[in-house]
């Protein structure tokens, strides 16, 4: 049905429970999964300002991708890591629309039933309302 996946990942415990729904709705068949990660950047600033700050920053990312990777392959998936730079919401919006990304699988948390309108600015609810593909939201 879904050929592929995109999971943004933020390196939480949570990322777990959606990497665990994408290896379900994948299963055997030919899926591609990829998992992306955003640093999110300083706004009003330049990038080269904080460079050395945001090379920590992908290092760090790097060898926590390894191993979200490595869980996945080791479920069979067919896995692509990549990570970006930017605003969250639109990087994200962006990797699906120039991947050709059919589902959008990504942790949420629970909403708080006395003021749900609270928790509207969250980036599963922008990439809810704003992608051109479904959404998955794991919570």
């Amino acid at each position: 049905m879904f050929k592929h996946i995109l999971v943004p990942v933020d390196f939480t415990p949570k990322n777990k429970k959606a990497l665990e729904v994408t290896l379900q709705i994948s299963g055997s068949e030919k899926v591609r999964v990829s998992l992306l990660h955003v640093v999110e950047i300083i706004e009003d600033a330049t990038f080269d300002e904080f460079g050395d700050f945001y090379a920590g920053l992908q290092k760090r990312a790097e060898k926590k991708m390894a191993g979200l990777t490595a869980f996945c392959e080791n479920h069979g998936a067919q896995v692509t890591d990549k990570i970006a730079f930017g605003n969250r919401v639109q990087e994200i919006l962006k990797y699906a629309a120039e991947t050709d990304v059919d589902l959008i699988v990504m942790s949420s948390h629970k909403l708080h039933l006395e003021e749900p309108s609270r928790d509207w600015g969250t980036i599963s609810y922008k990439i809810g309302i704003l992608s051109q593909c479904p959404v998955l939201l794991v919570k």
